[in-house]
């Protein structure tokens, strides 16, 4: 994984993008020395959404089988509760 300053990934996008899109490099972006984004393979990406996917599915899971979670709360009361 490589490293390449913002300035120097704006004046080069093109190119890091293809080495990103058919290298399957992974570029870290910085800002005054700070790591702060990173261009990834798009397939990094679908990998990184999936496993976030199946972690959700998960808790979904896990609340659904907590009987606390089946106590009905009326429309108006659980508006109130969000701030709506």
């Amino acid at each position: 994984m490589s490293e390449q300053r913002i300035s120097e990934a704006r004046e080069s996008f093109s190119t890091t993008v293809n080495r990103v899109a058919f290298g399957g490099e992974r570029v870290v972006l910085t800002r005054h020395g700070r790591r702060v984004a990173a261009v990834v393979p798009i397939e990094d990406l679908e990998l990184i959404e999936a496993v976030e996917d199946a972690r959700d599915l998960d808790e979904v899971r896990a609340a659904l089988a907590d009987p606390a979670n089946h106590e009905r709360i009326a429309w108006d009361a659980l508006k109130a509760q969000l701030g709506l």
